[in-house]
């Protein structure tokens, strides 16, 4: 169960820890024991997925615990359409599970390589004006608190626990497995097309309510955004062939995308002229193909992200200002700016507690300088009330925090409840949410 490899570092690259020693538990059993066995030594312990958080979030200077060898069972309720994973699962892996039976999830982000404890616990979500975020699609799960019990929590068992620890941060226990509520395989039509932004956002409302799911790429430095909408329709009769597929994914969107990024990165002055060229060379296209494979699509150029939910009437406010910090900035900006939506949920720590939300999130290719970028970014959304996303970038404290979220307090009063020893934290966590 104990690994040598100590030094660890997530997939931008921004995190790296070395941890004391490597946990790779087999059955739950060993992972009680192990929050003892930690809690005895004075340690602490945290729980790595696929290090898709830009965030601090799964750094250890104790213990570190990896779960992709756990050992629970796979159960799936056909009728019910109820599917029950390992926490270590990935989402793409959990996708081809559920295309094997006939089922999906009822919406994704834009990336499948997060393993579903750790999807669910930073509150990470895709766009729907109709859907929150992954952790509303969780009917029950199972996790080990700070003290070593065992506890499944549903709506009906452990409620008040279940309200919290779908997007728990890691702070709350160990999750060892994942019920979810999932629906019949469905086909999504995806249209995506280049528009002013200026047109999108006098049409945002009409948008947001025709389709299923609705974002767009802002392209710093221009007045021109790519717009995606994906919708279900009955039968996959427009497949997109593999020519094209390679061309957009693969070719411009990764590759001669990376190039720009370089070139731009080692010539700034550049940067308009290559955002420019970027938002006339994604034409338009229209799709259809089975939900997820629509939803997610290769992500290999490095970067580092920040994402803010919003409330969705602030938006237009939030663009227009966003693009003035652009244009003061010292150096230049080499990604997109991407906008999704979601709708409210009453999960106590979810972006979306409460309220419809708009999301924007800005990114800076990797070596590329982005902290002023991103402070003057989250300035403006805190000032229209926005949460930022868990598993991306962030100032933030336990101070300002709380007065974001209604049920802050009450997530502080639990997790002193079932990690009294602070067992399941690190510096990261002890900043937001409080030592």
């Amino acid at each position: 169960m104990v690994g040598t490899a100590t030094a660890w570092s997530n997939w931008a690259g921004n995190q790296h820890s070395v941890a004391t020693a490597i946990l790779r538990p087999t059955t739950v059993e060993d992972i009680a024991e192990a929050v003892l066995d930690v809690a005895g030594a004075g340690e602490r312990i945290r729980v790595v997925g696929s290090g898709h958080s830009f965030t601090p979030i799964a750094l250890s200077d104790g213990r570190r615990m990896e779960l992709s060898g756990l050992r629970t069972d796979v159960r799936i309720d056909r009728n019910a359409r109820l599917v029950t994973v390992p926490a270590g699962t990935t989402l793409r892996a959990l996708n081809a599970l559920l295309a094997e039976h006939g089922l999906a999830m009822p919406n994704l982000g834009d990336i499948d390589a997060q393993t579903i404890a750790g999807a669910i616990s930073t509150g990470t979500h895709g766009t729907g004006a109709a859907y929150g975020c992954l952790s509303t699609f969780v009917e029950a799960l199972t996790m080990v608190t700070g003290t070593g019990e065992v506890l499944h929590c549903s709506a009906e068992e452990h409620p008040e626990i279940f309200a919290a620890a779908r997007v728990g941060l890691g702070a709350l226990g160990i999750i060892v497995d994942v019920t979810l509520r999932c629906v019949e395989a469905f086909t999504l039509r995806a249209h995506e097309r280049p528009a002013p932004l200026d047109e999108v956002l006098s049409d945002l409302p009409g948008l947001v309510g025709r389709h299923d799911h609705v974002e767009f790429y802002w392209f710093p430095y221009t007045d021109r955004v790519q717009l995606k909408t994906n919708d279900r329709v009955p039968a996959d009769d427009r497949p997109l062939p593999r020519w094209r597929g390679w061309l957009d994914d693969d070719l411009l969107a990764n590759t001669v995308f990376a190039g720009a990024c370089r070139l731009g990165r080692a010539v700034p002055a550049l940067a308009p002229t290559i955002s420019a060229v970027s938002a006339r060379a994604l034409t338009e296209r229209t799709y259809t193909g089975r939900s997820d494979t629509v939803f997610c699509t290769p992500r290999r150029v490095r970067f580092v992200e920040m994402e803010y939910g919003i409330p969705r009437a602030a938006l237009p406010q939030a663009l227009a200002e966003l693009r003035r910090i652009v244009d003061r900035l010292p150096f230049k900006v080499l990604f997109p700016v991407e906008v999704r939506f979601t709708a409210a949920d009453d999960i106590w720590l979810s972006h979306g507690y409460g309220r419809d939300s708009a999301y924007l999130a800005v990114h800076q290719y990797v070596g590329m300088p982005y902290e002023p970028y991103f402070r003057a970014f989250e300035e403006v959304t805190a000032g229209l009330g926005g949460r930022p996303h868990w598993g991306k970038l962030h100032y933030r404290d336990a101070a300002s925090l709380a007065t974001a979220y209604p049920r802050f307090g009450d997530f502080q009063d639990l997790r002193a409840r079932l990690d009294p020893g602070r067992v399941l934290t690190n510096p990261h966590l002890d900043h937001i949410l409080g030592p």
